[in-house]
């Protein structure tokens, strides 16, 4: 019989999974670190040296799986080295702290809140030099700026700030290439300049976007119609601060979030009631396969927008499929390919974190309790029962860190879940149709909006019942250690639950 590491570096695709995986901890153990930069790259150097000397030294297999697994990890960190800006003057960064007059293009969509707008401009020039780098603009409200647009833009600049811990403003900012934030003395002009194709694509969405949010707001009355945006496209900004806070409360911010964490758990639910609909297995699949694509290409297609698809879609893959090394895989090579792309993401990006853990716990843990042997002959209790599984197993996997980010434990987030994630899918579906026919015939779209109305009354009622008990939510955190003990115990219960599952199976 083979030994663990053999089993390993003799299997191709374990080999690969656990090359991806050190290139995975070589980016978080380095995003950790403020080592200056300069001495960053030579430990770098030292270390690929050293391992290219030992690899012709080296013949024996083991040592060199070994070394692999160690230049992969150092891999990660150089990938997070060459990803953070030099404090050169290319870079905007640089001027923190000065007068500065540039150009740039607005690159994402300007966010709208009760307060005022934010929107990112990706800097191109200042003082007739090729600058880069991206800057945080606060606008007041009803601002005409959008996507695309190319603004020429004075302000002091300053460098973001923040405490030293993992959700640090300044890195929360930094996952989306922001160095910089306009402090005051703001001034703003839109020059006029030709759009590329592509942007032109992405102003036609966010156009698209616009539009439907004034349908929206003529078919239902506030609250109700902040929700139907946020369930459609993940809109939160006209939620009032006491909706928003109920929400939190009882743990059910993430079906009005685009995230990987929002996207998996409805697609699992919409599974369970596809099928329990009597529709087959396979056909269920590529309709919510089809939904999914369609809803990434409908808010925009943010970077942030495609990861949460990309879960949600290898969640789907794991109740197809049936087979979860292959699925863990998938998981693990996907979330290094996102960390290529943006390696800021793993550490100071809460909603990656969440989305990548839920991921994991639908595809590990839901097993586990649907084992149970929990039936119903009544299909929607049994969809009820499915559906609670699928939201305590998301649940389960994302606890431990958000007591460590957050310090809030929900004590009814189990209960709103189960009275609320049922409702999710029918009412995307109902507030789709509505908005459709409104279009077509606009009675018929209020005639459908009408019912629409009570499920979505439902959900701000009882989030606001559960979240008014003086026990819903409480402050408690957890410290790192715990929080990585608490995993590690977790992995061990699980993996020898899944094991003998597999063995009866």
């Amino acid at each position: 019989m083979q030994g663990g590491d053999k089993k390993i570096y003799n299997s191709r695709s374990r080999t690969f999974l656990a090359f991806c995986f050190c290139f995975i901890l070589g980016v978080g153990i380095f995003s950790t670190q403020t080592i200056d930069k300069n001495l960053q790259f030579f430990i770098y150097c030292s270390f690929l040296l050293v391992i290219i000397l030992l690899f012709f030294l080296w013949s024996n297999l083991k040592y060199r799986f070994g070394l692999f697994c160690l230049l992969f990890f150092i891999l990660g960190g150089l990938r997070f080295y060459l990803a953070v800006p030099d404090k050169t003057r290319s870079q905007l960064s640089y001027y923190n702290g000065q007068y500065a007059i540039f150009t740039g293009v607005v690159s994402q969509e300007v966010s709208e809140t009760v307060s005022g707008n934010q929107m990112i401009v990706n800097v191109a020039e200042l003082g007739g030099k090729k600058v880069s780098g991206g800057i945080l603009i606060n606008l007041p409200l009803y601002t005409d700026f959008k996507f695309g647009d190319v603004v020429k833009v004075s302000c002091d600049l300053k460098a973001p700030q923040g405490k030293d811990n993992f959700l640090n403003y300044d890195k929360y900012l930094a996952r989306n290439g922001v160095w910089s934030l306009c402090g005051t003395r703001v001034g703003i002009e839109k020059l006029n300049t030709e759009n590329s194709f592509l942007q032109k694509v992405y102003i036609k969405f966010f156009d698209f976007k616009h539009y439907l949010q004034n349908r929206v707001n003529e078919l239902w009355s506030e609250p109700q119609s902040a929700l139907a945006a946020g369930l459609l496209y993940g809109a939160r900004s006209g939620f009032t601060q006491e909706v928003s806070q109920d929400f939190s409360r009882v743990g059910l911010t993430h079906i009005v979030a685009v995230s990987g964490y929002n996207i998996s758990i409805i697609a699992a639910v919409l599974m369970n009631i596809l099928i329990r609909l009597s529709l087959d297995r396979r056909k269920a699949f590529f309709v919510v396969i089809g939904g999914i694509i369609l809803f990434v290409f409908f808010t925009g297609a943010s970077a942030s927008v495609v990861r949460a698809g990309i879960m949600g879609i290898i969640v789907l893959l794991s109740t197809q499929l049936g087979r979860q090394s292959q699925v863990g895989n998938v998981l693990v090579f996907t979330a290094a390919v996102m960390l290529l792309m943006n390696p800021f993401v793993l550490i100071w990006d809460a909603g990656f974190q969440l989305s990548f853990l839920s991921t994991l716990g639908l595809i590990y843990i839901s097993p586990i309790l649907n084992n149970f042997g929990i039936e119903n002959e009544n299909n929607f209790v049994q969809t009820l029962l499915e559906s609670f599984c699928t939201t305590l197993s998301a649940i389960i996997a994302t606890l431990p860190l958000i007591l460590f980010q957050f310090g809030r434990l929900s004590l009814v987030a189990p209960v709103a879940n189960i009275l609320i994630l049922w409702t999710v899918p029918f009412l995307m579906l109902f507030c789709f149709l509505a908005i459709l026919l409104s279009y077509i015939f606009y009675p018929l779209g209020i005639l459908v909006a009408f019912p629409t109305y009570f499920g979505l009354k439902y959900v701000i009622i009882t989030a606001h019942y559960l979240a008014s008990w003086p026990w819903a939510s409480v402050e408690f955190s957890l410290p790192i250690w715990a929080m990585a003990a608490i995993y590690v115990l977790l992995v061990i219960y699980v993996k020898n639950k899944n094991s003998k599952i597999s063995a009866r199976l």
